[in-house]
């Protein structure tokens, strides 16, 4: 039996751990076994660079984590080695970065992920992880209320450039008839 300073440090973790998935919008539960220090190293840094906290985690202070906070679903992935990925800012970054991670490395699989306050089984992980980044859909989504804008100017253009082809067009007509009644 743990004694009670013991006794704390764990709940202490797990109340920080409950405290870090219940604030964050998205995560990923992977089991890291079999990558190398310089793989791992890797990862750790991309994750990083991509605003996603990444730890290696007990299984049984997760277990008590997600009972805590309802996650029913994680107990039956808390086998083996364990890690999590925690995103902040970025909806899609750990399931796109640890996904793409699994595909390169045999050993290296997702166990599970947590979305808005759900658990999501790998194949919702995998779906998150094709969507493209945040940038890229705000970037879309500002071209989408752009194109109108952009459209109505490339066609008010069209019409601006039309009108002085017929302008320049009735002037040269002009000048002809005028140089042809100059010359009767």
């Amino acid at each position: 039996m743990p004694n009670a300073k013991v006794l704390e440090q764990k709940k202490a973790q797990v109340a920080s751990l409950v405290e870090k998935i219940k604030n964050s919008p998205a995560g990923v539960l992977v089991d890291y076994k079999g990558i190398n220090v310089a793989d791992d190293t890797a990862l750790r840094k991309e994750l990083r660079e991509a605003g996603v906290e990444y730890s290696v985690v007990k299984n049984t202070m997760l277990k008590f984590a997600a009972q805590e906070l309802g996650f029913d679903g994680f107990i039956e992935h808390l086998h083996g080695t364990t890690a999590i990925a925690i995103g902040s800012d970025d909806v899609v970054a750990p399931a796109k970065i640890l996904s793409k991670f699994a595909k390169d490395h045999e050993n290296f699989n997702v166990k599970v992920g947590f979305l808005e306050g759900a658990v999501v089984p790998v194949s919702k992980v995998d779906e998150l992880a094709k969507l493209p980044s945040k940038e890229v859909l705000i970037a879309q989504t500002l071209y989408s209320f752009n194109y109108p804008i952009m459209q109505l100017a490339i066609a008010l253009n069209a019409i601006a450039e039309k009108g002085e082809a017929d302008q320049e067009a009735l002037v040269s007509t002009l000048v002809a008839e005028k140089t042809a009644e100059a010359a009767e």
